[in-house]
C-alpha cells in the first residue's frame, strides 16, 4: 500500500501543481494560490482515499486514521467551499483601501447572499413540516437525502454535457469546411467582446484621470486618489501596448470624490475593467486566432493534396 501512496500522492499534488500554473494569472497573490492549491488538492483526494478506504475494509485494519482523513477531507473541502474562499473573493474583488474594510465589505457581500439563501431554505423546511408533518428528528435525514440528490444531479448532467459536446466536438472538427466556419465565428466574437472591454478599461481610466485632476491636494480624499494614481500608472507601465483610446464620461462618472466608498467604488471599477480586458487579451482565440484559422486552412489544403494523390495513385495502379 505503501507504493500506491508514494505513486498517487505526488501524481494528485503535480495535477494540482500543473492546473494552478496553467490557470493562475502572473499578478494573482500568493496566498490565493495556495489557497486554491489546497482546496484543489481536498476535491482531489478521493483519488487517494478511495482506494486505501477500500484497502483498509479488506485487510480488516483499523479504520481510525481513514475516517480522519475523510473528515479532514470534507470538512476542508466545506470550509473553504462557503467560507474561505467567498471571503477571499470578495476580499480581492473590494476596492476599499484598508485590509480591515475590505474583509468587512467582503464578509458583508457574502453575508447579504447567505441570508437570502438560508431564508429562502428556512421557508421551505417550515412549509415542509406544515404541509406534511416532518418531525425535527427527520430534519438531519431530509438535508443529507438533499445533498445527496444534488450532487448526483450536478454529476450526471455534467456527464451527460461531456458525452454529447465530445462527440459534437470531434463530428464538426472531422468536417474541415465547417471548422474554419465555426473557428471564424469565434474569432470574431471574442474580438467584440474584446473591443467592448478595450472600451470599458479605457472609459475607466479617463474617469479616474479626469477625477484626479479635478480633485486638489489639500482634499481630504486625496490620499485615496494617490494610491489610485499609483495603481493606474502601474498598470499602464505592466502593458505598454495599451492605449486608452475613445474613453468618454458619463452622467454619473464626476461623482467619485463624495466620500471613502465612492473612492473605493472609483478603484474597484478600475480594477475590474482592467481583469476583464486582461483575460480577453490572454484568450487564445484572441492571441492565436488568426494563427488557428491558417492552420485549420493549410490542414484542409494537405488533406485535399492528399486525396488527391491517393486517387492519382489509384487510378495509376488500375490503368
Amino acid at each position: 500500500m505503501w507504493v500506491f501512496y508514494l505513486i498517487s500522492l505526488p501524481l494528485t499534488m503535480g495535477m494540482v501543481g500543473v492546473t494552478l500554473w496553467y490557470f493562475a494569472g502572473p499578478d494573482v497573490p500568493r496566498y490565493v494560490r495556495y489557497t486554491v492549491g489546497y482546496t484543489w488538492f481536498c476535491s482531489l483526494s478521493i483519488i487517494i482515499l478511495v482506494p486505501a478506504d477500500i484497502w483498509t475494509t479488506l485487510s480488516n485494519h483499523d479504520k481510525g486514521q481513514i475516517s480522519f482523513f475523510w473528515s479532514w477531507s470534507y470538512w476542508s473541502t466545506f470550509l473553504l467551499t462557503w467560507a474561505v474562499v467567498p471571503i477571499i473573493q470578495g476580499y480581492e474583488d473590494a476596492g476599499d483601501f484598508t485590509i480591515t474594510e475590505r474583509l468587512k465589505t467582503s464578509a458583508h457581500a457574502n453575508l447579504v447572499y447567505y441570508l437570502c439563501v438560508g431564508a429562502i431554505g428556512l421557508f421551505g423546511l417550515l412549509l415542509l413540516i406544515v404541509v406534511q408533518e416532518y418531525r425535527i428528528g427527520n430534519i438531519p435525514g431530509f438535508a443529507m437525502a438533499c445533498s445527496n440528490t444534488f450532487g448526483l444531479v450536478t454529476g450526471a448532467f455534467l456527464l451527460g454535457f461531456g458525452l454529447s459536446e465530445i462527440p459534437k466536438g470531434i463530428w464538426r472538427s472531422a468536417d474541415w469546411t465547417t471548422h474554419q466556419k465555426i473557428l471564424s465565428h469565434k474569432v470574431a466574437k471574442m474580438a467584440v467582446k474584446l473591443d467592448d472591454a478595450h472600451q470599458e478599461f479605457s472609459n475607466a481610466i479617463v474617469v479616474a484621470q479626469a477625477t484626479s485632476k479635478q480633485m486638489s491636494k489639500r482634499d481630504p480624499l486625496r490620499p485615496y486618489m494617490n494610491v489610485i494614481d499609483k495603481m493606474l500608472i502601474q498598470m499602464l507601465s505592466e502593458d505598454p501596448s495599451f492605449k486608452p483610446q475613445g474613453g468618454n464620461l458619463g452622467e454619473n462618472d464626476m461623482d467619485y470624490d463624495t466620500d471613502a466608498k465612492t473612492m473605493a467604488a472609483l478603484r474597484r471599477q478600475l480594477k475590474i475593467a482592467r481583469e476583464k480586458y486582461c483575460r480577453y487579451r490572454r484568450n487564445p482565440f484572441c492571441t492565436g486566432g488568426k494563427l488557428a484559422q491558417e492552420n485549420s486552412l493549410i490542414l484542409y489544403d494537405c488533406k485535399n493534396h492528399v486525396r488527391a494523390l491517393r486517387v492519382y495513385e489509384f487510378c495509376n495502379s488500375s490503368a
